[in-house]
C-alpha cells in the first residue's frame, strides 16, 4: 500500500532538497516552476554505476559487479510492476543519469576522444521514497511504496528533517571559479570541423550532424548555490541537480526525451533556435523567423523522422504519430522549435525497452544516427559524458520521464564543464552555427563569470 504523508507546500523545492542533501546520492528533479512536479530523493537502497563493460551494484555493505546489459540490471532491480497512481508521478524506483557514452555499448562505437572527467556512463540509484511537490494542486507530500524493510524508519527521519529545514536560516554553500574559461575549439578549429561536416553532407554520408563545443574552468567548493543561481537565470521544465559521489550535475534542460505513462510514449525533440532579444519587436521578429524558416523546419523534420523510426522499435505498428509539428517554445535566452511524437508500447515492451531503443536522442546526434555519431567521434576533441545523455526516472509503477541533458554543467575533479552544440545541415552557415553555441551556453557562461574569484 502506498505511503503518502502531507508536508507543508512551498513553490520552491530547494528547502526540501536541503533537508536531505547531506545524505548520499541526493537528487532534485526540478520543474523550474514551469512543469507540474518536483521530485527530491536521497539515500538509495541500491546504486548501479556503469564504467566500461562493468556495472557495480552496491547495496549496504554488499558490492557486486556485472557485465550484463545495464538496462536489464535496472529492470531486475525494479521488480514486479506496481499499479500507477495518476496523482503520484514517482514514489520510488530508478532515478539518475544515462550518459551519452553509454551508447558505445549498443552501437559498438570505438571511442578515442579524451575522457577528461573519467565519469561513469550510467549512475542510477534505486530509491524507495520521494518528496513530491505538485505545483498544479499546490500540495507536497512524502511518498513511498515501502518495498524495502528499512524504509519505514527512514520515512520518520525524512519527516523530521523537513520540519527542521523549513525553518529559515540555511546558509548558501560557497563556490568559486578560478582563472579563465577555456573551450576545446578555437573559432578556426570549429570552422575546420564544420567544413568536414559539410564534406560528409555533400558526399551523402548523413543529412545532419550535431557539433558541440565544451567550455571548462577550474573551480572549488559546493556547486549547489551556483545551481540555484542558474535555475533563476535560465528556468526550464526538465532541470535537475544531482549530488553524486563522483560529481555534481547542474542541468536546466528545456527538452523532454521520453515520457511513458501506462502504454503511452511521448518525445518532444527540439531543433531550431534563435537568441532572445531585449527589444520586444525584435524578439517577436526572431520568433516569427524561426517559426517560418524553411531550413529550421527541415532540420526539425529530419529528427522527427529519426525518432518515429526509433519509437517504432518498441511501439505498436501504426501507433507512432506526430500530433504537433514546429511549435514555438520560448525560454529566458532562446526561442526553440519543438515537435511532439507519440506512440503506444507493444505488448512485452516497457519503458526501459523504449529508452534503450531510442538512446541517445536523435536531436543531439543528427541523422542517420549511427553515422552522425561516428562523425561526432571524429571531430569533437572530448567525450560528452553526461551531456546529451538523459536524466530522469523509471518508477516501480513502470512510468518514466527523462530529459535530454543539454544546458548541463558537470563539476568533478576540481573542474566545471558545460557544452553547447547545434545541428549542421547542408545550408547552414558556419558563423551562425558557431554563434548559436554561445547563445545556448549563455546562461552557463554567465554563471561561470558570476562565480569567478
Amino acid at each position: 500500500m502506498l505511503f503518502s504523508s502531507p508536508v507543508p507546500y512551498l513553490e520552491d523545492a530547494a528547502p526540501y532538497f536541503a533537508a536531505v542533501r547531506d545524505w548520499p546520492w541526493a537528487v532534485w528533479l526540478d520543474s523550474g516552476n514551469i512543469g507540474r512536479f518536483d521530485i527530491v530523493v536521497a539515500n538509495p537502497v541500491r546504486t548501479l554505476v556503469t564504467q566500461g563493460e562493468a556495472t557495480t551494484i552496491c547495496a549496504a555493505s554488499e558490492i557486486q559487479k556485472s557485465s550484463d546489459d545495464p538496462f536489464d540490471l535496472i529492470r531486475a532491480e525494479l521488480g514486479a510492476v506496481l499499479v500507477e497512481n495518476p496523482d503520484i508521478t514517482f514514489a520510488g524506483g530508478a532515478l539518475g543519469y544515462w550518459g551519452y557514452d553509454l551508447a558505445d555499448r549498443y552501437l559498438h562505437a570505438s571511442r578515442s576522444e579524451s575522457d577528461t572527467e573519467h565519469m561513469a556512463q550510467m549512475a542510477v540509484g534505486i530509491y524507495d521514497w520521494a518528496i513530491l511537490l505538485d505545483h498544479q494542486k499546490k500540495e507536497a507530500r512524502l511518498v513511498s511504496h515501502r518495498r524495502y524493510p528499512q524504509t519505514e524508519a527512514v520515512l520518520d527521519q525524512v519527516l523530521r528533517r523537513i520540519e527542521t529545514a523549513l525553518t529559515p536560516g540555511n546558509s548558501q554553500p560557497r563556490f568559486s571559479v578560478q582563472g579563465g574559461i577555456n573551450s576545446n575549439f578555437t573559432q578556426d578549429e570549429y570552422q575546420q570541423s564544420y567544413e568536414q561536416v559539410q564534406a560528409y553532407l555533400r558526399e551523402g554520408d548523413c543529412y545532419q550532424v550535431n557539433l558541440a563545443q565544451r567550455f571548462t574552468a577550474r573551480a572549488t567548493g559546493d556547486a549547489f548555490g551556483a545551481y540555484q543561481s542558474l535555475r533563476k537565470l535560465s528556468p526550464a521544465p526538465y532541470s535537475a541537480f544531482l549530488d553524486l559521489p563522483q560529481m555534481q550535475i547542474l542541468c536546466v534542460s528545456p527538452e523532454r526525451f521520453l515520457q511513458v505513462q501506462g502504454r503511452h510514449v511521448e518525445t518532444k525533440p527540439i531543433k531550431g533556435t534563435r537568441a532572445r532579444a531585449q527589444d520586444k519587436k525584435e524578439d517577436e521578429r526572431l520568433a516569427h523567423d524561426l517559426l517560418n524558416n524553411t531550413k529550421d523546419r527541415a532540420e526539425n523534420l529530419m529528427i522527427v523522422d529519426l525518432l518515429r523510426n526509433d519509437l517504432s522499435k518498441s511501439c505498436e505498428v501504426g501507433s507512432v504519430q506526430t500530433p504537433k509539428l514546429f511549435e514555438l517554445e520560448s525560454y529566458s535566452n532562446v526561442h526553440h522549435l519543438v515537435s511532439t511524437v507519440e506512440g503506444r508500447l507493444r505488448e512485452g515492451c516497457d519503458a526501459l525497452h523504449v529508452l534503450r531503443d531510442c538512446f541517445p536522442g536523435g536531436s543531439i546526434t543528427g541523422a542517420p544516427k549511427r553515422r552522425a555519431m561516428e562523425i561526432i567521434e571524429q571531430l569533437e576533441p572530448n567525450r560528452r559524458g553526461v551531456y546529451c545523455g538523459n536524466i530522469g526516472y523509471i518508477g516501480f509503477d513502470g512510468r518514466m520521464d527523462t530529459n535530454i541533458a543539454i544546458r548541463t554543467m558537470v563539476y568533478s575533479c576540481g573542474e566545471i564543464s558545460c557544452w553547447a552544440g547545434g545541428g549542421i545541415v547542408a545550408d547552414s552557415r558556419c558563423d551562425e552555427e558557431y554563434q548559436e553555441t554561445f547563445d545556448k551556453a549563455s546562461a552557463m557562461l554567465e554563471i561561470l563569470k558570476r562565480y569567478s574569484s
